[in-house]
């Protein structure tokens, strides 16, 4: 029992390595692309729309609430519901940011020549520079990823951390662009032990 005990810390001990790891990686890779995404978001008349496919769009959902509670606004677009109708929430004034480690998932590839016919920018966040997603997009944020956690190499697990600190980090970014304060914190979370916490720094 100690063994198999040992084992399995061992495991968790390696998963979490290796993910580290790939967030070194990432920090080293952020250059001047950040900057630009960052202020053409900021400068945009609509909305952050982020999306991709599996557990792509479950990260792309998450980056919405994110920027959503920090003073961005962001709406979350499964990609392949995008082609049945969904598409009608872009517009040529927001920005359209596609999550995907290889870039040429095909409802991916589907989805990016019908955004550039509406004329919204594409901001990709990919971990394949050669892709297809990488070499439509007008701006790429680069998430290197060698290889992924799980025994078999293909679950998503060191992508979808990269993807997401990718994401963290431009609504962060997007927070101090938009000198958003823990007032206005407040007054997107009025329930809940955050809203509280706002409410207290406030009074402070």
């Amino acid at each position: 029992m100690i063994k198999k005990s040992e084992s399995l810390r061992k495991i968790a001990s390696e998963v979490i390595a290796k993910e580290a790891e790939a967030l070194c990686k990432l920090s080293e890779s952020i250059d001047d692309n950040f900057t630009q995404v960052v202020e053409l978001i900021h400068g945009i008349k609509g909305r952050v729309v982020v999306t991709g496919v599996g557990k792509s769009g479950i990260i792309a959902n998450k980056i919405v609430a994110t920027m959503n509670s920090t003073g961005t606004k962001a709406q979350y677009l499964h990609a392949a519901d995008a082609m049945h109708g969904d598409l009608g929430m872009v517009g040529k004034d927001d920005v359209v940011v596609v999550l995907s480690k290889s870039g040429d998932t095909v409802e991916i590839k589907n989805l990016v020549p019908y955004v550039k016919e509406i004329g919204a920018p594409i901001v990709a966040i990919v971990s394949n520079l050669d892709s297809y997603l990488a070499k439509n997009s007008d701006y790429v944020l680069y998430a290197p990823v060698d290889s992924e956690a799980c025994c078999c190499n293909l679950a998503p697990t060191v992508s979808t951390t990269v993807h997401l600190v990718m994401g963290d980090a431009l609504a962060v970014a997007l927070e101090k662009m938009n000198e958003f304060t823990a007032e206005d914190f407040a007054k997107v979370h009025p329930g809940g032990t955050l809203g509280e916490e706002s409410r207290k720094l406030i009074s402070l």
